[in-house]
């Protein structure tokens, strides 16, 4: 699982680092928020967010970050206890706030509640099933279908957004991970995808994308 983390005090991001990363999580560090919105759209399962930090505050890095994606679990971690701060990170969307201090088993809890989703399957047309945790595709006989590394990202995009289309922008962001490319790519590796799925499992939007049809 891939983590990204906003926290400008040094020792309390190292020990965060090191006990995600003994869980095998993949953790990308940022002190200042200027820096991390530039990464905000690499294919993040999880946000960590301190709110006081330098150049862009955690709050308005989260307001950015659900522009573009409701789903993605987002945990704000913060010294700040005044209840319209609370309450102002839950209306931005934030899925948990943790006060600082705090004991680094109960991050590792939330994570685990809000952000592995070991078992969150979602049924497909004809029997297919997506399993999100293991990003692994089944097909109607239960067998596992092979994808290859950006047919899983783009896969785990369109199930994080099924309800609404998936335009050419984000598909270049999450699944490119920041390299540029093309509309003629994008639609080459869709094309790919559809081959491995249902018909009509991911139906064209007018030029501006696609959308996942789990109807």
């Amino acid at each position: 699982m891939k983590i990204l983390l906003l926290e400008d005090n040094k020792r309390l991001s190292e020990l965060i680092i090191d006990a995600l990363e003994a869980k095998h999580f993949k953790v990308d560090w940022f002190e200042d928020g200027k820096s991390a919105i530039e990464a905000i759209y690499d294919g993040y399962d999880c946000f960590i967010l301190d709110i006081n930090v330098p150049g862009i505050d955690g709050l308005t890095l989260l307001k950015e970050i659900r522009t573009m994606d409701e789903k993605t679990p987002a945990i704000i971690i913060s010294a700040n206890v005044e209840l319209e701060t609370i309450k102002n990170a839950y209306s931005k969307g934030c899925d948990e706030y943790i006060k600082k201090p705090f004991y680094i088993y109960e991050l590792e809890t939330k994570l685990k509640k809000l952000c592995i989703k070991e078992n969150l399957e979602v049924k497909l047309h004809d029997g297919f099933i997506y399993n999100i945790g293991k990003e692994s595709l089944y097909d109607d006989n239960n067998e596992l279908v092979k994808l290859a590394k950006k047919e899983i990202l783009l896969m785990t995009l369109f199930v994080k957004n099924y309800e609404k289309v998936v335009t050419f922008e984000q598909i270049e962001q999450y699944v490119w991970q920041g390299d540029l490319t093309t509309n003629e790519n994008i639609r080459a590796l869709v094309k790919r995808l559809r081959k491995k799925l249902p018909k009509d499992t991911i139906l064209s939007q007018g030029g501006m994308g696609y959308k996942l049809n789990i109807n």
